[in-house]
């Protein structure tokens, strides 16, 4: 006999979760934010007026960016759904949710601020031994050096380290204004009309009964009993389901065929559910001709 863990989504905390236990001690999302915790963010922070709906704080949206980047998300959009589906997008926004227009504008409106704070972060990193931060290596050794053997590194050479992390930010920057700039779809989301859930499940019981109408109607004519009454007539309860799951008048004048058909002793006429959709479809097409 089976023995698997219950998978409930239904039953709520009984007390609130804290975000401060959904990652452990050695993430790199919690060196993030106490990183940029320690930053001096004065000049973004003075620049907003204070008036109106309350802001994100310069702060959480920093953090966003700097392990965003530093991880290789890139897109504004793919941030803000990583703020709902990762766990530690979510420990750095404080389980808030900025949209992605927020996120871009934030980006563009302090990108030189942005840049500078963010070398800062890789700066204070290196310096306390971690050499790799996401795919941000810090050791030096695109400039053919390894500061791990070294505890002080030449003024010289601490120089060209820093200089090759400037420009390793400038680039994950142009990176993430082309992707805004392409904005392409990656399939992450469904169709807004299928956005709530009674409608998925009635739309997804929709496309089951289609499925398995035109398996069945496959099925018929690879055993050759399209024509016969016991294959056609699976053939019509199919045809029933998929129409009590769309359209209450939906194959009323094929079934009205086919049951007269049968009362008077002759075999149903074979009629695939293409033929079906295409007469349904022509038969509204003049409805709505009358009507307009």
């Amino acid at each position: 006999m089976s023995n698997f863990r219950t998978v409930d989504r239904e039953t709520g905390f009984l007390l609130p979760p804290s975000v401060n236990e959904w990652l452990p001690e050695k993430h790199l999302a919690r060196f993030v934010v106490e990183v940029v915790d320690g930053l001096d963010l004065r000049a973004m922070s003075g620049s907003y007026r204070g008036s109106g709906s309350a802001s994100y704080h310069p702060r959480m949206l920093l953090g966003i960016l700097v392990y965003g980047y530093a991880t290789g998300v890139f897109s504004s959009r793919k941030l803000e759904r990583a703020t709902y589906d990762s766990v530690a997008f979510r420990f750095i926004a404080a389980n808030d949710h900025p949209d992605h227009d927020t996120i871009a504008a934030f980006r563009r409106r302090f990108l030189a601020e942005i840049e500078a704070l963010f070398v800062q972060v890789l700066l204070l990193a290196r310096e306390m031994g971690v050499l790799k931060m996401g795919t941000v290596a810090l050791d030096g050794t695109k400039i053919h050096a390894n500061a791990s053997r070294h505890s002080a590194l030449p003024h010289e050479h601490a120089g060209k380290i820093e200089e090759q992390l400037k420009a390793e930010v400038a680039d994950m920057m142009a990176k993430a204004e082309a992707a805004d700039a392409a904005d392409i779809p990656d399939g992450m989301s469904i169709p807004d009309e299928l956005a709530r859930r009674e409608e998925r499940l009635r739309r997804l019981a929709e496309a089951r009964a289609k499925i398995e109408a035109r398996a069945k109607e496959r099925h018929c004519a690879r055993t050759g009993g399209a024509r016969t009454t016991n294959c056609w007539e699976r053939s019509r309860i199919s045809s029933r389901t998929v129409s009590m799951t769309s359209s209450p008048l939906r194959h009323v004048s094929t079934r009205n065929e086919m049951t007269k058909a049968m009362s008077k002793g002759n075999q149903p006429p074979s009629i695939s559910l293409v033929e079906v959709e295409a007469k349904n479809r022509r038969s509204r097409a003049r409805r709505l001709a009358l009507t307009g």
